[in-house]
């Protein structure tokens, strides 16, 4: 498996080259002003279309504070940030370009507003020191679901290719920080992420790409961490993540909620997971986060050849989350989700994790539905224990939404077992700082 991650990353990393940058378009050239009163969005638009149509080229942002609203990157444009360079997102709604995409996913139904966004785009990337902050605070804090027209997401690209991102920092974004559908041959490298201050507010949402590679990343969100979805039917595959910290409210590392496709050959290495150290607002999930590793197949779709290892955590309500379920929501109107997914081959290792909550780890499924060939090897576990004896929970939730914390107490201190099959688990300790009544393993 080493071997295997070494290939793919050399071959990623070999094959992703950054826009041609022997042209340079400065925006001030453009029009941009250095000024908080002052909307640069058409500026910076015309440098990209200027670079675009020159065959490809670097747009540079210099240092100092840019206003912009949507702006739309194009084939073979690199819009590169200077130290000191900071993209501030409108706060005015109406300075948001609303955008449809072919591309039919459960997200894509309906209009949305992006601060950057592209589709159907080859070799672009966004490089260089500076700071993309979307001052999502300036939006309505709706429900936790609203998407769409009422808050923008940072970054979205849609069906592209050769994407990299790389160096900058992004903070505060309306929804998601990052969303990625339909994409393939994405690195996405040594970003700072802050994403505190609204509902949705995951830090990477990676959702049916191909041939990505993430590594270097510290972030700190309110929903989610490092996210892999699958809102259509195309599947998450050839991914390595590695050398992260992520702080969440929610869930650190997430293959889920949505998977009408699914996951497959799937490498994380060498993540820190702790909690933030800005518990200021806490819009959604639990101060400490829910769980460090959340496995879910609950609409449709396989989960195949994912392998974790190297995962540092303090913190952390339930530490590992795997789940199969059948809520069963279908990607579009018309399209039922057909059968129930599978869950087959989960490798998780050398696991450390301090200071937990009194949870407890799970592994289910449901009748007629195992989850098969699970390997936990050398994993240790502090929690808080003191929990006395707990039943095996006599709802299994079968539809309800994937969570961590949905049954509270698990009936185990280490791992509860429901509908498995094939489940190895080698040198697993837990301690408890209380006393707790509850045996390690049930099954």
């Amino acid at each position: 498996m080493r071997n295997f991650v070494l290939s793919i990353m050399a071959a990623m990393i070999a094959a992703l080259t950054l826009p041609a940058a022997a042209t340079t378009y400065n925006i001030i050239d453009y029009g941009a002003r250095a000024d908080t009163t002052v909307l640069s969005t058409a500026a910076i638009q015309g440098a990209i279309d200027a670079a675009a149509a020159a065959g490809g080229g670097r747009v540079t942002v210099p240092p100092g504070q840019w206003v912009t609203g949507s702006i739309f990157l194009k084939s073979g444009v690199e819009l590169h940030l200077e130290q000191g360079a900071t993209l501030l997102g409108s706060t005015d709604i109406a300075d948001y370009t609303p955008v449809s995409t072919d591309y039919l996913s459960l997200r894509t139904h309906v209009p949305t507003i992006q601060l950057i966004y592209a589709d159907n785009v080859d070799n672009v990337a966004i490089t260089g020191r500076g700071t993309i902050d979307g001052r999502g605070r300036g939006f309505p804090k709706l429900s936790w679901n609203d998407e769409g027209m009422t808050r923008p997401h940072l970054l979205r690209f849609i069906n592209s290719r050769d994407i990299t991102v790389s160096g900058v920092t992004l903070r505060n974004s309306g929804c998601w920080m990052q969303h990625y559908l339909a994409c393939d041959r994405l690195r996405i490298t040594d970003l700072t992420i802050f994403n505190r201050n609204n509902y949705n507010n995951d830090a990477l949402d990676l959702d049916g790409c191909h041939d990505v590679v993430v590594a270097g990343l510290i972030a700190d969100s309110d929903d989610d961490g490092i996210t892999l979805k699958s809102t259509s039917p195309r599947l998450c595959e050839n991914i390595v993540i590695s050398n992260c910290v992520v702080s969440s409210h929610c869930n650190a590392i997430k293959l889920g909620t949505e998977t009408n496709g699914g996951f497959r050959n799937i490498v994380i290495r060498g993540i820190t997971v702790k909690p933030s150290a800005d518990q200021s607002s806490l819009f959604f999930g639990r101060p400490i986060g829910s769980s460090a590793i959340s496995l879910e197949i609950v609409d449709g779709g396989v989960m195949q050849a994912v392998d974790i290892a190297d995962i540092t955590v303090s913190g952390t309500e339930s530490p590992i989350f795997i789940r199969l379920g059948n809520r069963a929501r279908p990607y579009a109107e018309g399209i039922p989700v057909e059968g129930v997914g599978t869950i087959d081959g989960v490798t998780i290792h050398d696991v450390i994790v301090n200071n937990a909550g009194p949870i407890g780890c799970s592994i289910t499924g449901i009748e007629g539905h195992p989850v098969r060939n699970v390997t936990l090897r050398n994993i240790a576990i502090h929690h808080a224990g003191g929990v006395g004896v707990t039943p095996v929970p006599d709802d299994e939730k079968i539809a309800e939404y994937p969570e961590a914390t949905m049954w509270g107490n698990l009936p185990a201190r280490g791992f509860w077992l429901n509908h498995t099959e094939n489940v190895t688990i080698e040198g697993l300790t837990v301690t408890t700082d209380a006393p707790d009544a509850r045996p390690l393993i049930v099954e």
